[in-house]
C-alpha cells in the first residue's frame, strides 16, 4: 500500500508542478518515518503478536478514514459483526485498530467512534500490518472482510440499533445549527446528496485523476424539480456536501444549499444526516451517515445497478440508464446485467462496451421522492400490477451475484423496493 501511496503521489507531479512536488515529499517523509517504525519496533512488536497467539490472538484492525462512506458503514458493519459473534475467534482475542489514513475524513464521526474504539496510531501498527503479511501464516491476524466491506450481508442493521449517540450537549449543538440553517425546531427535513468529482479532486488527491468514476456523477439541476416539490409538501430540503462543483439553484426558502453555506461543518454533516426524515442519495460516500443511523434511503441514479443496497429497509431505488451507442437504444435489464454492466465499476468498461449511462430524468427523480413520502406515511398504496412489476424484477436482478475482488456475497434477504412509478413506465425494461 505504501508503495502505491508514493507511486500515485509521485504521479501527480508533471501535472501539479511545484505543489504536487511538495504533496510528494510530504508523503516520502511519513515514509521514512515508517521505515523507521519498521526497523526498530515493527519486528518485535509481530514477533510478539506471533508468540502470543496460542493464548491471545492479537488482529490488527485497519480502517479506511479518507472516504466518509466505508468511514461510517464499515466501522459500524465492524461494530455489528462483532456484536453478533461473526467473525470472531474462538479463542481469546484483541482486535487493535487504527486509521490507515490520517487525518480522518470527518472529526465529528472521528469522535465519536472513538467512544467506542481504542484508536492505535498509524504509523505503529500499519508497518506491523504489512510485515504481518509478507510471512506465511498471517491472515489469522487480520479481522478479515467484515471491516473491509460497507454491505450489511448478513441484515444486522434492521436488527440492531445505531451504536452512536450524540450527548446533551451535542443535542443542544445540532438543534442551534437547525434553527441558524432556518429549520424551525420539530419541523421534518431530507437530505440531499448528489455526487460530484469536487470532493476526490480537491480534498483526497489534489490533481489526482478521477476519471474512471465519472458514470457516477450526476447534475445537480437534475434535483431541484424534486427538492421544489418537496418543499411544497412543507418538508425542509437539505442539500449536503463537503465541497461541491455548482450550487442548487432554487428560489424555495425550504430549498437549503447547506453545502455552500458559511454554516457547513463537520459535526452538522454527521447531525443531518442522523436526523433526516430520509436521504435522497445516488449510492456515494455521504448516504452511509444516514444508513447507520437507520434512516431511510430513496437512491436515485445508481450504478452499477448490482450494487444496490438492497439490505435496507423502509428505501426505494432506481438507476441510472444504459443507452447503447451502435444501436441508439436502451438496454433491457437483463442486457445488462447478462453483458456484466450490472457490476462495471470503471468508465472504461462502459466505453469498451459502446454503453453510455444517462442520469434519471429530473421527473423520475420527482416522482421517487413523492413515493418515498407517501410510503413513509402509510399512504402508499400497492397495487398488484405494482407487486407484480417488483416481481419481475427480483427475478432478473443479479442477487446472487458476488463480488469481484473477494468473491463475498454481494447481497443477503433483499429488503429494498425498486421504483413503483419508473417500473410501471418501463415495463419493456424488464422483458
Amino acid at each position: 500500500m505504501l508503495l502505491k501511496r508514493f507511486s500515485r503521489k509521485i504521479g501527480t507531479i508533471s501535472r501539479g508542478g511545484l505543489p504536487a512536488i511538495l504533496r510528494t515529499l510530504h508523503s516520502l517523509t511519513r515514509g521514512f518515518g515508517l521505515i523507521i517504525s519498521f526497523l526498530s519496533i515493527s519486528m518485535p512488536l509481530l514477533i510478539l503478536m506471533r508468540l502470543s497467539r496460542p493464548w491471545l490472538l492479537i488482529r490488527l484492525n485497519p480502517i479506511c478514514s479518507s472516504r466518509i462512506g466505508h468511514f461510517a458503514m464499515n466501522t459500524e458493519l465492524y461494530l455489528c459483526e462483532r456484536d453478533a459473534g461473526i467473525n470472531v475467534p474462538a479463542q481469546r482475542y484483541i482486535d487493535l485498530t487504527y486509521y490507515a489514513d490520517a487525518p480522518a475524513c470527518n472529526q465529528q464521526l472521528d469522535l465519536m467512534w472513538r467512544r467506542f474504539l481504542t484508536i492505535w496510531p498509524g504509523w505503529l501498527l500499519e508497518p506491523v500490518f504489512f510485515l504481518n503479511r509478507f510471512f506465511p501464516g498471517g491472515q489469522v491476524h487480520e479481522v478479515g472482510d467484515n471491516i473491509n466491506h460497507d454491505r450489511d450481508v448478513n441484515n444486522l442493521l434492521e436488527e440492531t440499533l445505531p451504536h452512536l449517540r450524540f450527548t446533551a450537549q451535542e443535542e443542544a449543538e445540532g438543534r442551534s445549527g437547525l434553527e441558524k440553517l432556518g429549520v424551525p425546531a420539530g419541523a421534518k427535513f431530507i437530505c440531499l446528496h448528489a455526487r460530484d468529482s469536487a470532493y476526490l479532486e480537491t480534498l483526497v488527491n489534489p490533481g489526482g485523476d478521477f476519471s474512471y468514476h465519472d458514470y457516477r456523477d450526476v447534475d445537480i439541476d437534475n434535483f431541484v424539480l424534486a427538492a421544489n416539490a418537496l418543499a411544497d409538501l412543507g418538508y425542509y430540503v437539505i442539500r449536503m456536501g463537503k465541497i461541491v462543483k455548482a450550487p442548487i439553484k432554487s428560489s424555495n426558502p425550504k430549498v437549503i444549499d447547506y453545502a455552500s453555506s458559511e454554516l457547513r461543518n463537520d459535526f452538522l454533516d454527521i447531525y443531518l444526516g442522523a436526523n433526516c426524515f430520509f436521504c435522497i442519495g445516488v449510492g456515494s460516500g455521504f448516504d452511509s451517515v444516514p444508513t447507520i443511523f437507520r434512516r431511510p434511503i430513496c437512491f436515485v441514479n445508481v450504478v452499477p445497478i448490482g450494487c444496490l443496497h438492497t439490505f435496507l429497509k423502509d428505501s426505494i431505488a432506481i438507476c441510472k440508464k444504459h443507452w447503447l451507442l451502435p444501436e441508439r437504444r436502451w438496454l433491457s435489464l437483463r442486457e445488462i446485467v447478462n453483458r456484466g454492466l450490472d457490476s462495471c465499476l470503471y468508465s472504461t468498461g462502459y466505453q469498451e462496451k459502446h454503453v453510455e449511462v444517462k442520469e434519471n430524468t429530473p421527473h423520475e427523480i420527482r416522482e421517487l421522492t413523492l413515493e418515498m413520502v407517501a410510503r413513509l406515511t402509510d399512504e402508499w398504496e400497492v397495487t398488484p400490477e405494482d407487486d407484480s412489476l417488483q416481481r419481475r424484477f427480483w427475478e432478473i436482478y443479479p442477487v446472487k451475484r458476488r463480488r469481484i475482488d473477494s468473491g463475498s456475497p454481494m447481497h443477503g434477504k433483499v429488503n429494498l423496493r425498486y421504483g413503483s412509478k419508473f417500473l410501471r413506465d418501463n415495463q419493456a425494461w424488464l422483458k
